[in-house]
């Protein structure tokens, strides 16, 4: 059966998009599969993604350590229907018609994998969160 409703798309934004930003795509794009267009980015993108994070997500069976921060653009907020926002300020557009969610979270920069351990579970719950508000079932 095929359906002719459009897949959601979804943006992650944080600062460096090096930690929290890349484990809600992660996370996102595991559960989600092709059912949801997934997009992360940065307003000052650091060079590689965090070594913890990468750590922390391997723990619970997904390898990001390929993934590589990206550069905020205007263009991938005004393609995304839901714009989640995770401590990048005053540095996010705003377009009208999209959805934007504040997720309050600690940054991991700095913090060893001790201490990313409870932000990625807090992002996993989240993103559960967010399918289960878009109608879709996770698939892990």
């Amino acid at each position: 059966m095929s359906t002719s409703a459009p897949r959601p798309s979804v943006l992650f934004v944080c600062v460096h998009n090096a930690g929290r930003s890349q484990m809600g795509a992660a996370f996102l794009t595991h559960l989600a599969g092709d059912r949801v267009e997934v997009r992360s980015a940065g307003s000052a993108p650091a060079d590689s993604v965090n070594p913890a994070v990468v750590e922390a997500m391997k723990e619970v069976g997904i390898d990001i350590s390929a993934r590589t921060p990206k550069v905020l653009t205007t263009e991938a907020v005004r393609s995304s229907d839901v714009v989640i926002t995770m401590g990048c300020g005053d540095a996010c557009p705003v377009f009208p018609g999209r959805r934007y969610l504040d997720w309050q979270l600690d940054d991991p920069a700095g913090q060893g994998v001790d201490a990313v351990r409870p932000i990625r579970d807090a992002v996993e719950q989240r993103v559960r969160g967010l399918l289960a508000e878009l109608g879709i079932a996770a698939s892990a």
